[in-house]
């Protein structure tokens, strides 16, 4: 029986940007590009964001400090599940606030060809007083997103 190879379902995939919090939401992200990564023979870029307003960031250097070991530790056990698959793998950490800009411009100065991103599943009013990265990331990208909903 001859054996059933996949085809890569995106039309250029080579180079995937997944944005990485540390929460599920954003694991079933980097398990997806993990996915698409091993189809389409990809190169994946693992991007975090420590958000904080400059104001933060001078007032609270220990708040940054320790928001800043929490990511670095979120995006090394992402790149190590990445790594097991034997996919070339980058981390990108950024600080300040606002980080679907830090997204749209790692996408665009990396000519990313998919971002990859979970999402918190917030509707109604909750969602318009938190904002949505996702939604930002998607009215502003230079290329598809692929948004992974919660799991059940």
């Amino acid at each position: 029986m001859a054996e059933l190879q996949c085809a890569c379902p995106l039309t250029r995939g080579e180079r995937i940007l997944v944005a990485v919090d540390g929460s599920p939401f954003s694991e079933a992200a980097v398990d997806q590009a993990i996915s698409l990564g091993g189809i389409c023979n990809s190169e994946i870029f693992l991007i975090s964001v420590v958000d904080l307003f400059p104001e933060q960031m001078a007032v609270a250097p220990a708040l940054v400090e320790k928001m800043s070991e929490e990511v670095r530790e979120h995006l090394d056990d992402a790149k190590a599940k990445v790594d097991k698959a034997k996919i070339p793998c980058e981390t990108i950490v950024h600080m300040g606030g606002k980080p679907h800009e830090f997204i749209i411009q790692e996408a665009k100065e990396k000519s990313i060809d998919l971002i990859t991103m979970g999402t918190h599943g917030r509707t109604g009013l909750e969602r318009v007083l938190l904002g949505s990265v996702a939604q930002n990331v998607i009215g502003h990208s230079p290329c598809p997103v692929l948004v992974v909903p919660p799991g059940e």
